[in-house]
């Protein structure tokens, strides 16, 4: 599993032209789930997510979570993170989980970032979305298990 992460000022997720998520200040995350993976990489990752230091604190260090902070969360699955773009010009999704595997995994992760955070919105599994957002430093990670 791979998640980028990117904190903001706000974010939001449109489906259709509907807004169907969105947070002020935290995190947008984008969850991609390999071909591979299994649960057994979801508590990690969650807990990461949540408890991960890059919000600043008064001294504007690094130091604090998003739930340090008391910010909000937007998670919004992303299967082109798991492009292959190395042969020819269009990239190979083959390392990416099928929608049946896939969002099983991607439900359970939901929960778990539920159970740690109180604040979390969500996209829509497999929908065609928008996302705007204002990035916040910029701060973006990636973080894999």
């Amino acid at each position: 599993m791979r998640l980028l992460i990117q904190r903001v000022k706000e974010a939001k997720v449109l489906v259709d032209g509907k807004e169907v998520g969105a947070i002020g200040p935290g995190l947008l995350t984008l969850l991609g789930i390999h071909a591979q993976d299994t649960v057994h990489s979801i508590g990690y990752l969650a807990e990461k997510l949540v408890h991960c230091r890059i919000f600043p604190d008064k001294e504007g260090k690094m130091n604090l979570s998003v739930k340090d902070s008391g910010g909000g969360i937007l998670i919004v699955s992303q299967f082109t993170l798991y492009a292959d773009c190395t042969d020819g010009r269009r990239p190979s999704f083959i390392q990416a989980a099928r929608p049946e595997v896939a969002k099983p995994l991607y439900e359970t992760f939901l929960a778990a970032v539920r159970n740690l955070a109180p604040k979390v919105e969500v996209g829509v599994f497999g929908a065609y979305m928008q996302i705007e957002l204002i990035n916040d430093g910029p701060v973006t990670l990636l973080i894999e298990k």
